[in-house]
């Protein structure tokens, strides 16, 4: 199959298209398979096992059963485990982004970007892997002590999206395979092969058959397969990333058998320059944070308040720099804007440009596919784009934004921006807070009493302060409100979400 893909790969081999269940490569019971695509070009490059609901119980018995060794392995030993999985990964890392960039479109640089960062939460658990303690301590009670032990609470599922593939999965199950979990992944349909690929490197790794499975499925099989794994006995641990519509859904399901469940879920994340902040660094924060994977992350800024006294000017070097990016399939090294990973999102787009024109929102970039004649053309040249049939779309400013508008009400998930004019501190968090959701909040500012207020103020799980992008593999990920509950990487509350608290009460023998 690897000689048939449309990209060379510098190891072969490492090219899988088929299920893995307790370390056997396999089909769906049904025999059915479903077409992948690039969305650089719409056209379809590989296919994969259409799993369904009858393919679940197997594969969780299967996984099961490796739990009941694997939990009693030694710390050192998964941490081993983890570290081996890292080095291949970092071995494999350029032919793994070929395949993240043909699956969600992104760049390539990105794709190695993302790969990157993963590598953090691999590094990061084979660490916590050993650090995982109980307690001791004297009650209440005379003669007596309490212990704490920390265990492993058994097979979790791991519902990952398509925007970062490697990311999410390095996320979820580093922290799992530290604690001594087994654990099923369900990619998403536009993404399994890259998540294939980890599934053979954690064999090459040495972990054990069963301890790391994967059930590939299509859009139309995703919600019955994955009902099904949140529905099994056997299964004690449910961590999902998505939208929040979905989420609930999750939550409702496994609330029927008490699951532990973790949920990153959507974010309509605020973006707030103050007149005192450094705007040259706010722009290329800004930059970084909006436009990486074509605005289709969680944590981008979604909604950006300026204040009126710096407006026009962080719009004007906004515009400048964003004219200079080159739209392009993520394999060309030119590209700096791939495509958006599925038609979906051109329409949503589509639609929120149209909504913010309707209501008085004024475009000074973009505004349409790439070549569109019936749509806005203020691109630079550079940003036309292909006429390849991908799933492109313009980098889009919106200035004069308000908030009836969609795009304030709504996460966007593309390349488009709308600039929110404030006047006060005051009024920028009231705006900023006024969503169900709460997954991240930035600002810009130089006044160290206000940076303090922000940070009590804005409601969110994460708080970038003078900065974009925080996320790492040391620092608590999750958000609050409807952007979902529990928390993924950081200090102990990760490996935490993987783990039972069992106390046991002791009676001395005399008295001390």
């Amino acid at each position: 199959m690897a000689r048939n893909l449309p990209f060379k790969l510098n190891d072969e081999e490492i090219f899988r298209d088929k299920s893995i269940v307790n370390g056997e490569w396999i089909e769906a019971a049904s025999g059915k398979r479903f077409d992948i695509f690039d969305p650089g070009n719409g056209k379809v490059w590989a296919t994969a096992p259409d799993m369904g609901p009858e393919d679940v119980d197997a594969a969780v018995h299967a996984t099961h059963e490796a739990f009941q060794s694997y939990r009693r392995t030694n710390p050192r030993t998964r941490a081993q485990y983890l570290l081996k999985w890292d080095a291949l990964i970092r071995q494999h890392r350029d032919d793994i982004a070929q395949l993240v960039t043909h699956e969600t479109g992104k760049p390539l640089a990105e794709s190695q970007g993302e790969l990157d960062y993963a590598l953090g939460f691999t590094w990061w658990f084979a660490g916590e892997a050993e650090r995982v303690q109980g307690t001791i301590s004297v009650p209440s009670a005379p003669n007596r002590r309490i212990f704490t032990v920390k265990q492993p609470i058994g097979v979790a599922v791991a519902l990952v999206p398509w925007n970062f593939p490697i990311a999410m999965i390095l996320r979820k199950a580093g922290a799992a395979l530290a604690a001594g979990c087994t654990m099923i992944v369900k990619p998403s349909p536009e993404t399994p092969l890259s998540v294939l690929t980890l599934a053979l490197l954690a064999e090459r790794a040495g972990f054990p058959k069963g301890v790391f499975s994967v059930l590939t499925t299509s859009l139309e099989n995703t919600p019955s397969l994955s009902e099904a794994l949140c529905r099994h006995k056997l299964v004690k641990k449910v961590t999902f990333t998505g939208s929040t519509a979905v989420g609930k859904l999750v939550a409702r399901i496994c609330a029927d058998g008490l699951k532990k469940v973790t949920l990153e879920l959507g974010g309509n994340c605020p973006f707030l320059v103050f007149d005192d902040a450094d705007l040259e660094a706010a722009a290329t924060h800004l930059m970084a944070l909006k436009w990486r994977h074509a605005g289709q992350a969680c944590i981008t800024a979604n909604r950006v308040y300026v204040q009126e006294g710096v407006y026009e000017k962080f719009a004007q070097i906004l515009k400048e720099r964003t004219q200079k990016l080159v739209i392009g399939h993520g394999a060309d090294s030119k590209t700096t804007l791939g495509p958006v990973t599925t038609p979906r999102s051109l329409d949503k787009a589509a639609k929120q440009v149209a909504d913010a024109i309707a209501n008085g929102g004024r475009i000074i970039l973009g505004g349409d596919r790439p070549n569109n004649q019936n749509g806005v053309q203020n691109g630079s040249e550079e940003a036309k784009g292909p006429e390849s049939g991908g799933y492109f779309f313009e980098p889009t400013l919106i200035t004069s934004a308000t908030d009836k508008m969609l795009i304030a009400r709504e996460e966007t998930f593309a390349p488009v921006l709308a600039l929110f004019s404030f006047s006060t501190e005051e009024e920028a968090v009231r705006r900023a807070n006024d969503t169900f959701m709460g997954l991240a909040s930035y600002f810009f500012t130089k006044n160290v009493d206000r940076t303090w207020r922000l940070l009590e103020n804005l409601e969110a799980g994460m708080i970038g302060m003078n900065c974009g992008n925080s996320s790492a593999a040391e620092s608590p990920f999750g958000g609050i409100k409807e952007s979902g509950y529990g928390k993924e990487s950081g200090k102990d509350v990760a490996v935490n979400e993987y783990l039972i608290t069992k106390t046991g009460t002791f009676v001395l023998d005399g008295q001390y």
